[in-house]
């Protein structure tokens, strides 16, 4: 019933390999929609843009995000308003910081 460790080793690059590829379509499907939107163009610390995809990754998940105005976390549990809110809060922010 147990299996050999090659195999196990195996079964694990294998895995990981599927990882890889499946993180790297992930990434390139993120990046394709961030650059449409314009994010290639604008100068933002890496940092500051990874705090901003957490807020957005917790909004998506149903978590509180971090509010960088009044408005956009009381919408953020609410229809379709949000989307079109959020942008626009987010690049405030960084241009009110920069």
């Amino acid at each position: 019933m147990k299996k050999p460790s090659s195999k196990i080793r195996d079964e694990i690059a294998r895995l990981q390999e599927q990882l890889k590829l499946a993180e790297t379509r992930e990434a390139e499907r993120i990046g394709r929609i961030a650059l449409k939107v314009g994010l290639g163009e604008i100068e933002i610390d890496e940092g500051e843009l990874q705090a901003a995809f957490e807020d957005l990754a917790k909004r998506f998940r149903g978590g509180k995000a971090r509010s960088t105005g009044g408005k956009g976390a009381a919408g953020a549990r609410e229809g379709s308003t949000p989307p079109a809110q959020n942008p626009p809060g987010a690049a405030e922010g960084r241009t009110g910081e920069a």
